[in-house]
């Protein structure tokens, strides 16, 4: 199976045995993408932006961020240390993501979604 990648747009090939995991990062992946824009524009209704201004504002974010990986073909994680100013507001928001387990909550729905996706092909 053959797909293009954020770092390279072009052509990668995938052996059949990682569709499962495939499926998990790019077919659900637009839901994961829209999920955190929808909590952003939610936060941002709550912190008193009007709703347009919100919406605006994050997938306005979500389009630069998206744009920045692919063009500068750096690691996500270069890219986030570079706009974390150490005992800054993104590091206090990083920190509470990190307390509420986030990134393990990601990687524990990435894998249901490669476990529904391996049962729904047997």
């Amino acid at each position: 199976i053959v797909f293009g990648t954020w770092r390279d747009p072009g052509l990668i090939r995938v052996p059949e045995k990682h569709m499962d995991a495939v499926t998990a990062i790019s077919g659900s992946g637009p839901a994961y993408l829209f999920f955190v824009v929808e909590s952003m524009i939610e936060a941002g209704v709550h912190l008193g932006l009007p709703r347009t201004t919100a919406t605006q504002l994050a997938v306005q974010t979500a389009f630069g961020s998206a744009k920045l990986l692919r063009e500068t073909g750096q690691h996500p994680t270069v890219l986030r240390e570079q706009v974390t100013s150490p005992g800054g507001t993104t590091a206090a928001a990083l920190r509470e993501l990190e307390s509420h387990s986030v990134r393990a909550a990601f990687l524990a729905a990435l894998e249901a979604a490669r476990d529904r996706s391996q049962e729904l092909g047997s």
